[in-house]
């Protein structure tokens, strides 16, 4: 899986401003801004992406996601 690949994978799971994605092709970096962060603790973010993107995670395609940045558009200016 490419970085590219993870974007979109994120894209997809959930309404985003931006999403910047870095990795190895096994362990992938991924700065997210998206309003559906609002109102959510910091866990509480990383949780909702973990949960949209379950089934990648689980089969193995999507080996290690790690999130360095989860950011309503208003946190992000």
């Amino acid at each position: 899986m490419t970085p590219d690949q993870v974007k979109a994978l994120i894209e997809a799971a959930l309404p985003c401003q931006s999403v910047e994605v870095e990795g190895d092709g096994h362990h992938f970096y991924a700065a997210i801004v998206s309003p559906s962060f609002a109102g959510l603790k910091l866990l509480e973010r990383h949780r909702l992406v973990k949960e949209r993107l379950k089934a990648h995670l689980d089969s193995g395609e999507l080996h290690a996601l790690s999130l360095t940045k989860t950011q309503t558009p208003d946190e992000a200016q």
